[in-house]
C-alpha cells in the first residue's frame, strides 16, 4: 500500500512537470533549471510512456495518459512519429494484456485532433489509414467474447471511432466494404445480450457497467453517423454521396435493432438511461426520410403510447427525489446538461417530430391523452404523463385551427381544476402546462384572469418549492404574452416580486432570475418604489453564492446564477435610472451609512460621491433630501454635516472620476441661487477645495496621458508618423497648462484607478461636453455678473499663490475648449488646422483678487 501511495505521488509530480513545462523544450532565460524538462529526460519519457501506461494499475494509467496527451500535444509529428509506430506495434501483438492500455494511447492521439479541421488532421488521418484496420480486426476477434475485460477494450475502440467520426468523417478512411463491416459489429453491440448476472447489481450501478457502456458508445456512434452525416437535405455537400449509401444501405437495418431495444424497455426490461436517450435519437432521425419511415411508421404509435408516454409521466424516482431533496429535484429539471443525457427529452422530441412531420400521428396521439383526460379513473400519474406530451405539442397545436380553438376549453377543464390537487407535483404539471400555453387566445377574460389568479396564489401561498419554481416562470410568460395580464397582476406587484426574491434565495436558480428581469421590465413604474429594498435582497442573495469556492461541488452553476442577479441588478438601475423620485432611496441609505462609524476614508468618500452625484443630476432635490435627513437623536437636518464632511474630506478624492464629480458638485453647489445657510457659511472654503481637486486632476490626466502615449508609442512602433503638427501643437499647450508650475511628486494615488474608476459613466465620456474646467470658468463668470457680492465672499479669502492657480484653471479651460473643437472638426471631416491664437491671459469680466 505505501509502495503504490508512494508511486502515486510520483505520478502526480510527473503529469504537473508534463502538462506545465513539456511545450517549452528550450530552457529560457528567465526559465530555472527546475522548471524546464532537459532533453534527454524528455527522450526518456517518450521511449517508456507508453509502456507505463500499459503495465500500471487503473489509478496510475490515469495520470499516465494525461502524460501523454500533453506530449502527444506538442510533439507529433514533428518530434514524435514513433507514437505510431509503437502503438501499431502493440496492437498487432497477441498479447490481449497490452490492448487496453495501448487503446488509451491511441485515443490520446485521436482526442488531440477531435476538434481540429479537417485540413489540420492529416496527421491523425495517416496513422488512422494504419489503425483502422487493426482496429477492426481486434473487434472481430473479441466479439465473441462477453467478459469485462473484453468489453472493456471494445468499449474503448468505440470510444476512439467517436472521437475520430464525432465533428469530421474522413472519407478518405471509408469505403463500402469497412463500412458494412462496422455497421454489423455496431449492430451485433447493440442486440447482444447483456449478462442476466448484472440484474443482480443496484439499478443505479448499471448503467457504469461495461456491458452497457460499449452499447451506449455504439449507439452514440449509430446516431452521430446518421445526424451529421448519413441525412440527405441535412449535411454538407462534401457528404451527399455518403448520406445516401448511408440511407438506402445501412439506415433501415440499423433502426430494426433499435426497434428491439424499444420493445424490451417496453417489455419492462432494463435499458439503460443512456442507451434509451441515444436508441430514441436515432429513431428521431429517422422520422423525416421517407425510407426509414416506412419502415417506422407501424410501429411509431406503439412508441409513443408504450415508450414515450412512460418516459414522460412522474416517476417513483421522481417522487423519491421530491421529498428528500427538492432543491436537488429544481436543479435537475432545470439543468440544460440533464437535457442532453435525458431519455425524457429525447422522448419529447420524439414525439415533436413526429407530430409535426406527420399529420396522422398528432390526432392519434391528442385522442390517447384526451382519453386519458377524461377518464375519472385514471392514475394522477398518468394525467401528468398526458399534459407533459400536450405541453410539449402546444407549439404545433396553437398553429393548427382544429386544435388551437379547443387549447382555451382544453386549460378550463383538466388544467385550472389540478390547482386545487393535494399532489404537489400535479400543480407544477399545472403551471408548466399554462407556461408553455402562454399564448392561447383567450376568447374569455374570465379564463384569463383565473389563470393568472391560480398562478399568482401558487407562486405567493405554495408549500412545495417546485411548485412555486413553476408559478413563477407561468406568471412571467403569461404576463409578456397575454396584453390583459400586466393590468390584472399590477396590484399585486409587491408581493409578487417578494415571492420571486424569496424563491432565487433559496434555490439560486439561474432561470429565475431572468424571470425577475423580465419582471422588472413590464413593471418598471411599479417596482421602482421597491427598488432599493429589491436591490438590498438580490445582494444579499449574491453574497450568499459566492460563499460556494470555484472549486467546490456546483461552483460553476453558482458562478452562472451569480452571474445572473448581477444582470438582475444593472437590469433594475437601468429601469430606475429615469426615475428621479427614486434618487432620495439611494441617498438616504448613502447618507445613513455615514451617521454610524466609518473607519476607512475610501468608504467614506464613496458614500459622499452619491450625494455629489445627486447634487449634480438635481441640486433642488438633493438639497430637499437632506434637509428632511436626521442624524439619531438630533433634530437637526444633516445639510451643514455633508457639505462640512465633503470640504474636510476633499483630499481623500483620488483619481479622475472622483475629482470631477466632486469639482462637478462644488460647481452645482456654488451656482445655487437659493442657498441654504450652510453654503454661505463655508463660502470662503468652496474656491479653496476647487483649487485643490483641480490641481489633483491635472496630475491625474497628466499621468492617464503619459501611460496613453507608452501605448501608442507600442502600437505604433515602425510606422511613418501623421502630419498631426496642428493638433500636437494644442495638446501641448494643454500639457503645458497641466505641468508649468508644479514641481511637486506626483503622489502614487494620482496614477492608479479608484472604486468607482473601472465603471464608465456619461461624465467620463471624452467626446461629451460636460468639461469640468469650463463648466467651472463659465460659473464663476457668471456669477461675478450675477451676484457679486456672493462672488466677493467665493474669492475674498484666497492668497496670491491661489489667485495664480485659479487663473491657471480658467486658462486651461480656454486650451480645452479649443483642444476638443479642434478635435470635433477632425472626428467630422473635412479637417484643415490652423492653430488658433489661445489667449495667455485673461479675466473673468471684473477685478477680484487673484485673477487680474
Amino acid at each position: 500500500l505505501l509502495q503504490i501511495l508512494v508511486v502515486s505521488i510520483c505520478v502526480i509530480y510527473l503529469k504537473n512537470m508534463i502538462t506545465q513545462h513539456w511545450n517549452d523544450g528550450d530552457c529560457s532565460a528567465t526559465e530555472t533549471p527546475v522548471s524546464n524538462i532537459p532533453d534527454e529526460d524528455r527522450q526518456f519519457i517518450r521511449d517508456n510512456i507508453v509502456e507505463a501506461i500499459i503495465h500500471s494499475p487503473e489509478r496510475i494509467r490515469v495520470q499516465l495518459t494525461t502524460c501523454i496527451h500533453h506530449m502527444i500535444k506538442h510533439d507529433y509529428p514533428g518530434k514524435w512519429t514513433t507514437i505510431v509506430d509503437k502503438i501499431g506495434f502493440y496492437l498487432q501483438s497477441d498479447n490481449s494484456a497490452g490492448w487496453l492500455g495501448i487503446l488509451l494511447c491511441l485515443y490520446q492521439l485521436v482526442k488531440n485532433y477531435e476538434y481540429k479541421k479537417p485540413e489540420e488532421r492529416q496527421p491523425l488521418v495517416a496513422a488512422m489509414h494504419i489503425f483502422m484496420p487493426m482496429l477492426k480486426e481486434r473487434f472481430i476477434q473479441l466479439l465473441p467474447e462477453h467478459s469485462s475485460d473484453s468489453v472493456l477494450i471494445q468499449k474503448q475502440i468505440f470510444k476512439i471511432l467517436y472521437a475520430l467520426f464525432q465533428y469530421n468523417l474522413p472519407l478518405e478512411l471509408i469505403n463500402r466494404q469497412n463500412l458494412t463491416e462496422w455497421m454489423e459489429i455496431l449492430k451485433t453491440v447493440v442486440d447482444r445480450d447483456v449478462p442476466p448476472e448484472t440484474m443482480q447489481i443496484d439499478e443505479d450501478e448499471r448503467p457504469e457497467l461495461p456491458w452497457w457502456k460499449c452499447k451506449k458508445w455504439a449507439l452514440h456512434i449509430l446516431a452521430r453517423l446518421f445526424e451529421r452525416y448519413g441525412s440527405p437535405g441535412n449535411t454538407t455537400k462534401e457528404y451527399t454521396q455518403f448520406a445516401d449509401l448511408f440511407l438506402k444501405e445501412y439506415a433501415v437495418s440499423a433502426q430494426q435493432v433499435l426497434l428491439k431495444v424499444l420493445y424490451q424497455y417496453k417489455e419492462k426490461q432494463y435499458v439503460a438511461p443512456r442507451v434509451l436517450q441515444q436508441t430514441l435519437n436515432y429513431i428521431n432521425q429517422g422520422i423525416a426520410h421517407a425510407l426509414t419511415w416506412k419502415n417506422l411508421k407501424l410501429h411509431i404509435q406503439g412508441i409513443i403510447q408504450d415508450v414515450v408516454f412512460p418516459l414522460m409521466c412522474y416517476t417513483d424516482s421522481d417522487e423519491e427525489l421530491w421529498q428528500e431533496d427538492p432543491y436537488e429535484y429544481i436543479r435537475m429539471k432545470f439543468d440544460v446538461f440533464e437535457d442532453f443525457i435525458s431519455p425524457t427529452t429525447a422522448a419529447q422530441t420524439l414525439l415533436f417530430t413526429a407530430c409535426n412531420k406527420r399529420k396522422e400521428v398528432l390526432q392519434k396521439t391528442m385522442g390517447f391523452c384526451y382519453q386519458i383526460l377524461t377518464d375519472p379513473t385514471s392514475d394522477p400519474r398518468k394525467k401528468d404523463g398526458a399534459l407533459h406530451m400536450i405541453g410539449s405539442l402546444a407549439e404545433i397545436l396553437l398553429k393548427k385551427k382544429i386544435y388551437k380553438d379547443q387549447m382555451e376549453f382544453m386549460l378550463q377543464n383538466h388544467v385550472f381544476p389540478l390547482f386545487r390537487s393535494e399532489l404537489g407535483y400535479m400543480r407544477a404539471r399545472a403551471c408548466w402546462v399554462l407556461h408553455y400555453f402562454c399564448e392561447v387566445k383567450f376568447k374569455s377574460d374570465q379564463n384569463l384572469q383565473t389563470a393568472l389568479e391560480l398562478t399568482r396564489l401558487c407562486l405567493i401561498n405554495d408549500n412545495e418549492m417546485p411548485v412555486k419554481v413553476e408559478a413563477a416562470i407561468a406568471l412571467q410568460v403569461l404576463i409578456s404574452n397575454q396584453e390583459k395580464a400586466k393590468e390584472y397582476i399590477t396590484p399585486y406587484i409587491r408581493p409578487v416580486m417578494q415571492a420571486l426574491l424569496h424563491i432565487v434565495r433559496e434555490t439560486e436558480n439561474d432561470d429565475l432570475t431572468n424571470v425577475i428581469q423580465k419582471m422588472i421590465c413590464e413593471y418598471s413604474e411599479e417596482v421602482t418604489p421597491i427598488a432599493v429594498e429589491m436591490t438590498q435582497h438580490l445582494a444579499m442573495t449574491f453574497n450568499q453564492v459566492i460563499q460556494t469556492g470555484p472549486d467546490e461541488e456546483g461552483g460553476d452553476d453558482k458562478a452562472v446564477t451569480a452571474m445572473g442577479i448581477l444582470n438582475t441588478i444593472d437590469t433594475l438601475l437601468s429601469v430606475v435610472e429615469d426615475h428621479k423620485e427614486v434618487v432620495p432611496l439611494f441617498v438616504t441609505a448613502a447618507l445613513e451609512r455615514l451617521t454610524r462609524e466609518v473607519k476607512t476614508s475610501e468608504l467614506r468618500t464613496m458614500c459622499l460621491q452619491v450625494a455629489i452625484a445627486a447634487l449634480y443630476y438635481s441640486p433642488p432635490l438633493l438639497l430637499n433630501t437632506l434637509e428632511n435627513l436626521r442624524f439619531p437623536n438630533n433634530t437637526e437636518p444633516i445639510t451643514n454635516h455633508f457639505i462640512t464632511q465633503w470640504l474636510k474630506d476633499v483630499d481623500c478624492f483620488l483619481g479622475l472620476h472622483d475629482r470631477k464629480m466632486s469639482i462637478l458638485g462644488l460647481c452645482a453647489l456654488i451656482d445655487l441661487e437659493h442657498r441654504p445657510q450652510a453654503v454661505n457659511q463655508v463660502a470662503s472654503q468652496l474656491l479653496p477645495a476647487a483649487i485643490l481637486l483641480f490641481s489633483g486632476l491635472k496630475r491625474a490626466y497628466a499621468c492617464r496621458a503619459e501611460h496613453e502615449n507608452e501605448e501608442e508609442d507600442d502600437d505604433e512602433d515602425g510606422e511613418e508618423d501623421e502630419d498631426n503638427e496642428g493638433q500636437e501643437y494644442l495638446e501641448m499647450l494643454a500639457k503645458q497648462a497641466g505641468e508649468d508650475g508644479d514641481d511637486e511628486d506626483w503622489e502614487e494615488d494620482d496614477a492608479e484607478e479608484t472604486a468607482l474608476e473601472g465603471y464608465t459613466t456619461a461624465v467620463d465620456d471624452e467626446d461629451n461636453l460636460v468639461d469640468e474646467y469650463q463648466i467651472f470658468k463659465a460659473i464663476l463668470q457668471n456669477i461675478q455678473t450675477r451676484d457679486p457680492a456672493w462672488y466677493q465672499a467665493l474669492t475674498q479669502a484666497l492668497d496670491e499663490e491661489q489667485g495664480k492657480q485659479l487663473h491657471d484653471i480658467g486658462t486651461l479651460a480656454d486650451q480645452r475648449r479649443a483642444a476638443h473643437e479642434s478635435k470635433m472638426i477632425e472626428k467630422h471631416g473635412g479637417y484643415k488646422f490652423t492653430a488658433p491664437v489661445v489667449p495667455s491671459t485673461f479675466n473673468f469680466g471684473g477685478t477680484a483678487p487673484g485673477m487680474n
